[in-house]
Parts: C-alpha cells; structure tokens; sequence
C-alpha cells in the first residue's frame, strides 16, 4: 500500500476514534464510528487475497449495520425524549436496540460470530488494530450509556461470551483466531462491570490492550500465524519467547501478574453488589480460557514440534527485539503492584 495511502487511513481512523469519545450528540458519535470503519477497510484488504476481501466484506456489512441500529435506536429516544444528547438515553427500546448495536460492533455473544472470520483474514498488525483500537469508540459509548443499561442483559451477553470465548478457542490452531476468541472472553469481563462500576471496565480495557498489543507485536516478530509455526521459533527468538510465555499467563489472569489485577477488582465489585453466584459462574468459564493460553505458552516455549522433520527451522540470527515490546511485556508481567493506588480512584 502508498505510504501516504497508509498515513491517511491510520489518521483517519485516530479522527473517527476522537470524534467518537469526544461528541456528546448522537450524531457526531455515528460520524465517528463511520470514519472508523470506512478508514479500517483498506487496510484488512490491502493484500488483495480472496480471504482478506471476504474479511473485509463481513466487517463492513456487520459494522453498517450496527451503526444503522445506534442511529435508529437514537432517533427512537430522541422522537419520545427530544434529547439527542448520549448521557440522557432513557427510552427503554432505544436502549434495548443501543446494546444489541455495541455488541455488535464489539463482538459480543451473540453477535460473535463475524470477528475470528475477520481477523484470520487480516494481517497481524491489522488484526492488533480490530482487537483493541476499533474496540475503544463502542466501549466509550457504552461508558457514557451505562446508567440506562439493563444489568441483567449485559450480565446475560457477558457470561455467554465468556463461555463461548472460551469454549469455541480450545479446538483453534490458528493464533489470530484464538486471540480473537480471547478477546470475546475478555469482552464478557468489560461488559459485566460496566452497569455497577464502569471505570473498572475502562481498566480492564486499558490492560487488555497493553496485553495484547504486546502479544500481536511478539507474534508479528517472529511471524507466527499458527501453533506449528510458534513451536519452531525458540529457535530464533528465545528470549523474545520466555518472555511471550509470561505475557500468555498475564492475559489469562494469573497472579501475580497484570492481568490478574481487573478480575481482581471485578470479582471483589461483584461479590459488593450480592452477585456471588455470578461471579462463581465467570471465574469457572474463564478457565476455559486459561487452557488455550497454556496451550499457545507450551507450543511456544516448553515444548519441541512432535515430527522435527516436517517443519523447517528457523535458526536464531541474532535479531534484536523492538524496545516497544521490550516495555508492552514487562508493563503487561509487573503492574500488579500498582493495586493499591488505583483501588482507591475506582
């Protein structure tokens, strides 16, 4: 692609994302969402492969769609409010239809289905960009509608896709796939909070996208798009693999890492809002989760290809590993310790 090509849509799509967070009407936010789109476009199709026009066919069909449902669901409370301010959604249809719409646009169950098709057909820095920059304008209108939200649908939607996240990542082989699939778990976490305490969610996205920034750009170095590439790459990048192993572990959750910190404060929320068995419910499912992880860590760091012979070696070549992951793995293994300075802002 023209670099300049290149530096327009990466603009545009900062543009769509500022107008998004930033508007307070209705329809500046469909603005921004639409620039997202129309600007994110070109770059999954960019290598002209059948599958990467397939993947940015469903993307733009899926993500047309649920802008037209936020503008509809917009009008329906502007026609009975006459607000077409954010914050003042309190038609009960018009929220209905907003929620169905973000999750959508999210990929939250059970609107999943469209987004492990889009990111196998993306490259890795594309697919960095779908998994957590794309994410950020849906969850900032989710944010600013959470007090007229139905708790009990976002709990429903947010177990589900913690269930399916997981369930349907065991069986994967393909890494974009089952980071795709992980990143629908993570959904259900964001989206359980975010009626009784949304500054966790917007925690819990932050470090996610820390996380799995740091995960796709290790991937991207060392070009491993499925498990029987990431087995022979110990070979090339050692470090770079113990390191990958940590950041897996952090992004299932365990301590004493990041990732433990936002299911930390989401159990200890849940638990002060009397939904016990709730949060039972989505700590036993995120450990579906945590087998694929383990899976992706054992191919990558503690385990040899089982038939050496049928994959070729990629022999170290003393490649120097970018500073960016360098500083992305070590924030993504070492924040735990900051607990207590952000519990109390939360």
């Amino acid at each position: 692609m023209n670099p300049q090509a290149k530096l327009m849509f990466t603009l545009s799509l900062f543009l769509g994302t500022t107008i998004t967070i930033s508007s307070n009407h209705w329809m500046m936010a469909w603005a921004g969402l639409e620039i997202n789109t129309l600007a994110v476009l070109p770059l999954i199709s960019k290598s002209h492969h059948p599958r990467a026009i397939e993947a940015a066919t469903k993307y733009f069909i899926t993500q047309a769609t649920a802008s037209a449902l936020v503008l509809f669901s917009s009008m329906i409370n502007a026609w009975h409010t006459g607000q077409w301010d954010i914050t003042q959604l309190t038609h009960p249809v018009a929220c209905l239809i907003l929620t169905s719409a973000l999750a959508m646009k999210l990929g939250l169950a059970p609107f999943q289905g469209w987004f492990p098709e889009v990111l196998q057909g993306s490259k890795l820095t594309t697919g960095l960009l779908l998994a957590t920059m794309m994410k950020l304008p849906p969850i900032s209108l989710l944010y600013m509608t959470s007090h007229s939200l139905n708790p009990t649908l976002l709990t429903c939607m947010a177990i589900l896709s913690t269930a399916l996240g997981g369930w349907m990542g065991l069986n994967q082989t393909q890494t974009r796939k089952i980071l795709a699939f992980s990143s629908i778990s993570h959904l259900g976490w964001m989206a359980i909070i975010i009626s009784y305490n949304p500054k966790l969610t917007l925690l819990n996205f932050y470090l996610y996208t820390l996380m799995t920034t740091a995960v796709f750009l290790t991937l991207n170095t060392t070009k491993s798009s499925k498990l029987s590439t990431l087995m022979t790459t110990w070979t090339k990048t050692p470090a770079l693999n113990a390191m990958l192993l940590l950041t897996l572990l952090s992004l299932a959750g365990l301590p004493p890492l990041t990732g433990f910190l936002p299911k930390w404060l989401i159990l200890q929320e849940l638990t002060k809002q009397s939904m016990i068995p709730t949060a039972v419910t989505i700590s036993l499912l995120s450990l579906l989760g945590l087998f694929f992880y383990l899976r992706l860590a054992y191919c990558a760091t503690i385990t040899l290809p089982p038939h050496t012979t049928n994959h070729i070696k990629q022999w170290h070549t003393n490649k120097s590993t970018s500073a960016l992951i360098a500083i992305l793995v070590t924030l993504s293994t070492l924040l735990l310790p900051i607990s207590p300075l952000i519990t109390p802002t939360i």
